[in-house]
């Protein structure tokens, strides 16, 4: 059971203050926790950058109060876009769309679309009406790391950087949100989340098509992301022990699995993970927390089912267990 937090009216005051003042602050949505700016405060939108230390070309999601702030962002919404915010807002997915004249391209990593969505958390939605625009908010974290889950792991990742966390308690969903592009009248999945690509398709009554060289950049996409700063491979349960006994001997490794600790095995720490794909989901990244603190010089991942339902964990996995790739520079400055 999540555990629920009180957010005061006072802090939401404080928060919207702070916001409205070019100020950074972190608040809970019902996928991770986000690093909030003022979308329309360019300033604001460069401490982003700089707090997370994010390459510049890559775009932001600019989270709303609800679907009326389609029109003001984008330039151009699709039939197909109105049928997925009234099926999933508020909810985890992201709709990329041509964005508006005024839309600051500090947001878009200098593209020509915007990545759009309605949070459901009741703490985001509380913080998005008193604030009465729009928010910049990726990921509450350095660029390339795992995700945020609690407020704690806000202060862990960024300190000083952020002015306010609003503590809303655990995240319900875990991973980050689904996006979705449009291409002749079908969705896009640019990056799989909490709705699957079968809810898409039964929502627009036609299949989902695949990305393609020219899709839109958007959060998260990066071969290496999502990641532990202790090396992590993903290997089948067959498999497990036996990369276990060729790994111990170099140090102390970490294992996630889906099954208990067995009587003999040379892990250091062993964490189990639910059995179900939203349970997972929801304690991913709390779990190789733990076990990136831990001191092991390896985590080794049991690989999840390749169903449908796990497209997403299989997703970020995959990421977590990417040697780290040269990225473009980062922004420096405010």
């Amino acid at each position: 059971m999540l555990q629920q937090v009180d957010v005061t009216d006072e802090q939401i005051e404080r928060a919207v203050a702070l916001l409205r003042a070019g100020k950074l602050v972190a608040f809970p949505t019902e996928t991770v926790y986000g690093l909030g700016a003022d979308a329309a405060n360019v300033a604001a939108i460069r401490k982003v950058f700089a707090a997370k230390q994010r390459p510049v070309d890559h775009p932001l999601i600019v989270h709303l109060a609800d679907t009326a702030g389609l029109k003001h962002w984008a330039s151009v919404v699709p039939r197909e876009a109105w049928l997925l915010a009234e099926a999933f807002w508020p909810g985890p997915l992201t709709m990329v769309l041509p964005r508006a004249a005024h839309v600051p391209s500090e947001l878009t990593g200098g593209q020509s679309t915007i990545a759009l969505r309605v949070p459901s958390h009741p703490v985001a939605r509380r913080l998005l009406k008193a604030f009465d625009g729009a928010l910049a908010a990726p990921s509450a974290n350095r660029f390339g790391r795992l995700s945020p889950t609690s407020a704690a792991h806000v202060r862990e990742e960024l300190g000083d950087a952020v002015d306010f966390i609003l503590d809303g308690g655990e995240c319900a969903v875990g991973i980050e949100s689904t996006i979705v592009a449009f291409r002749n009248a079908q969705a896009v999945i640019l990056r799989p989340g909490a709705v699957t690509a079968e809810q898409i398709a039964e929502t627009l009554e036609t299949e989902v098509v695949p990305p393609t060289a020219s899709s839109p950049r958007v959060s998260g996409t990066l071969p290496s992301h999502y990641a532990p700063r202790t090396p992590l491979k993903v290997v089948s349960a067959e498999t497990l022990e036996d990369v276990l006994r060729s790994e111990s001997p170099q140090g102390p490794v970490a294992v996630l699995a889906r099954r208990g600790r067995p009587q003999q095995t040379r892990a250091a720490l062993w964490q189990v993970a639910p059995e179900d794909a939203d349970g997972y989901a929801h304690h991913l990244y709390s779990l190789l927390r733990r076990m990136d603190s831990a001191g092991c010089h390896l985590i080794i991942a049991e690989a999840v089912p390749d169903t449908p339902e796990w497209t997403a964990i299989r997703d970020r996995l995959m990421r977590a267990s990417v040697e780290d790739v040269e990225v473009p520079a980062v922004a420096t400055g405010t």
